[in-house]
């Protein structure tokens, strides 16, 4: 008897123990995990253009995970070609980029205030 309750005093001191033990990582989303680290658009682009030949599809862009461009592709397709090359795509987020980095939110200017006449 004496035995058993050495036993039980031990397995309850040692749950503590057991209760700190930290649990393991979640597991990551399964789309983050798929998605790969940061790829230059040089090298996205070659990767993307199946056919090698300077000439990136809507559908080659949507199958190699290239959202943002398949997102703009008509804006970028100035010409409406069906398809855009890696400087067109550049030209578009180089003034895209310029566009947004020079226009004011409306938020950003003071409300006029109406002036009281006497």
């Amino acid at each position: 008897m004496k035995r058993l309750l050495a036993a039980l005093f031990l397995a309850f001191a040692a749950l503590p123990a057991w209760a700190q033990t930290p649990a393991a990582p979640p597991a990551a989303h399964p789309a983050q995990a798929a998605r790969p680290p940061h790829v230059p658009l040089q090298q996205a682009f070659e990767q993307a253009n199946v056919t090698h030949d300077g000439h990136l599809t809507l559908e080659q862009a949507k199958a190699a995970d290239m959202s943002t461009v398949a997102r703009h592709f008509i804006a970028i397709d100035k010409d409406k070609k069906g398809y855009v090359t890696v400087q067109e795509i550049r030209d578009y987020f180089r003034a895209n980029r310029h566009a947004h980095s020079t226009a004011k939110p409306a938020s950003s200017q003071p409300a006029a205030t109406p002036q009281k006449s006497s």
